[in-house]
């Protein structure tokens, strides 16, 4: 996958855009969804939303390795004590 471009995965049932942005690109934190854990400013990560009927609301922000570990991670996540309350 190259950064900035995007290109169409399947999952539980839905197509899903996934688009790779650059640690250039990365200017806010984020949190992924799948470990819970902070994606800082300059770090490349993921952008990933529904690709049917979905807003900018629905973009979430993952770490590519959670997100390539997508279907062996647990839906309840719990964050760790010293994890950022953001």
């Amino acid at each position: 996958m190259r950064y900035g471009l995007e290109q169409t995965e399947s999952w539980q049932g839905e197509d899903w855009s996934v688009r790779m942005i650059g640690g250039g690109s990365a200017a806010k934190h984020y949190r992924c969804p799948g470990c819970d854990q902070e994606i800082p400013p300059g770090v490349p990560h993921l952008v990933v939303w529904p690709q049917y009927g979905a807003g900018v609301e629905d973009r979430r922000h993952w770490h590519k390795a959670c997100w390539n570990a997508r279907d062996r991670r647990s839906a309840r996540l719990q964050r760790s004590r010293n994890a950022p309350r953001y």
